[in-house]
């Protein structure tokens, strides 16, 4: 029987399981998972002490521990030392941004698409290789060496990015995703704690999950990973790694300062983490700041993505790897994908050698600058973070309207924008704050609807 009664006592949750299925801690997670889907218990919740939820069902706190355990690692909970057990804010957000589903009158001004309208030198180059005499062989499997200039060319385009490196260390991957999955894969097992920002990339969430690897959400100052909250996290967190996006973050759009670069690495250093820094937006920048690689080479895996820069449709991503990993992330990309395809391989390695890609990133920027010039216009009264050069922005609503409202107004008017709720991680709050994505729209008229749209909705809520 129950040490106390629990009648009239304040607890936050109080499940009624059957105790003649088996495992106990089985029926007690899917009792819990069950409230959490039905709204029972909402974001943020916390839940009553181990011991005492232990002693009201009349269990062992052991099977407890189990159960918070298997709903821990399906992203439901977060657990934080001191501080106690949650419901996780993005325990039901939808991680998956491309939604077939998608209504077609919808705006899109929130999924991170670039402008479509400089991809001539990727189609002027893909010409003249269909036209060579051996145009088969881009269609077969790659065999291991011809990749060998390849890497020059990746190595030339994060030379690019202001990072340097060498062919050694160069793997590919089927896109960025593809690459934070293989490393995942290859470097945590099972209940591994990684930290990530507040507010984080999606996917990368979507990833961790599926390989039932936890993220920590490590405190920020002004948008940026806090040092001290990260190295508090080495010491009381137990994490084996940290993700970062250090240019235009996502979905915050800010930047890591090069010291506090310097410091992220000297503490990645210092505990043996490894980290995964997503480049996918570094070639946005025309003066990018160092790489977060350049700071601790032997701890960073660098994942330069060419989807923002160059186009989405290349599904290609250059991968630096440190000596001490490149076995595992190897083996791991193999598995996942046997090859890239040669077709994209080459394409991409001719675009860069041939400097067509200064070409394409221009392109991109000027068409960047443009829609965010239209963007100031309209947001000039409010808070909406981001640079000229970045293909999305972090629109602070006013009021005390949450993300995921503006969300459902906006969609309701017809734009789709997406609220900071998709992002948070763990029991972080999420910001009062929509990923504004202004490349996304088709054409700079689709874009001034959305803008113009939004704009209404914010000055109605002020």
């Amino acid at each position: 029987m129950p040490i106390n009664s629990f009648e009239n006592y304040p607890m936050s949750w109080k499940p009624s399981i059957d105790k003649n299925k088996k495992p106990i801690y089985n029926v007690i997670s899917e009792q819990l998972e069950h409230d959490i889907v039905n709204g029972i218990l909402v974001p943020g919740t916390k839940l009553p002490p181990q011991r005492e939820l232990a002693d009201y069902l009349d269990l062992n706190v052991s099977t407890i521990s189990k159960a918070f355990k298997v709903c821990e690692l399906k992203g439901l909970l977060s657990a934080s030392v001191g501080s106690g057990t949650y419901v996780s804010y993005d325990a039901l957000s939808n991680a998956y941004l491309l939604e077939d589903t998608k209504p077609k009158h919808l705006i899109e001004m929130g999924a991170t698409l670039p402008d479509d309208a400089s991809y001539e030198p990727l189609l002027h180059q893909l010409k003249i290789m269909l036209q060579e005499s051996n145009y088969e062989k881009w269609f077969g499997y790659g065999r291991y060496g011809e990749s060998s200039w390849q890497k020059d060319a990746a190595v030339k385009l994060m030379q690019r990015s202001g990072f340097e490196t060498s062919v050694e260390h160069i793997l590919f991957a089927n896109g960025g995703q593809n690459a934070i999955a293989a490393t995942l894969a290859s470097l945590c097992k099972p209940g591994d704690r990684i930290g990530v920002d507040l507010h984080t990339y999606p996917g990368l969430k979507t990833v961790a999950s599926m390989l039932s690897v936890q993220t920590v959400p490590i405190k920020s100052d002004k948008y940026e990973m806090s040092p001290e909250a990260l190295e508090y996290a080495c010491k009381n967190e137990n994490i084996k790694g940290i993700y970062l996006i250090p240019d235009y973050h996502n979905p915050t759009a800010s930047f890591l300062s090069v010291e506090k670069r310097k410091s992220i690495a000297e503490i990645a250093k210092k505990y043996n983490l490894f980290v995964i820094e997503d480049a996918s937006y570094h070639l946005l920048n025309k003066e990018p700041l160092p790489a977060l690689a350049s700071f601790a080479p032997e701890q960073v895996i660098h994942i330069a993505s060419l989807s923002k820069s160059l186009a989405p449709g290349l599904r290609l991503a250059y991968v630096a790897v440190p000596r001490q990993y490149k076995e595992p992330i190897s083996k791991a990309l193999y598995n996942l994908n046997i090859t890239v395809s040669p077709l994209l391989a080459e394409l991409t390695a001719r675009t860069i050698v041939s400097n067509q890609f200064e070409v394409l990133i221009e392109g991109h920027r000027e068409q960047t600058i443009r829609r965010n010039q239209i963007a100031n216009k309209y947001f000039k009264n409010y808070s909406c973070l981001g640079t000229d050069t970045g293909i999305f922005r972090w629109l602070v609503l006013p009021g005390k309207i949450t993300g995921a409202a503006f969300e459902a107004l906006a969609a309701q008017q017809g734009v789709q924008v997406y609220a900071a709720d998709r992002f948070v991680v763990g029991n972080s709050s999420p910001e009062r704050a929509v990923r504004v994505a202004v490349c996304a729209p088709e054409t700079i008229e689709e874009l001034e609807q959305g803008l113009a749209v939004l704009k209404q909705l914010l000055d109605k809520i002020k």
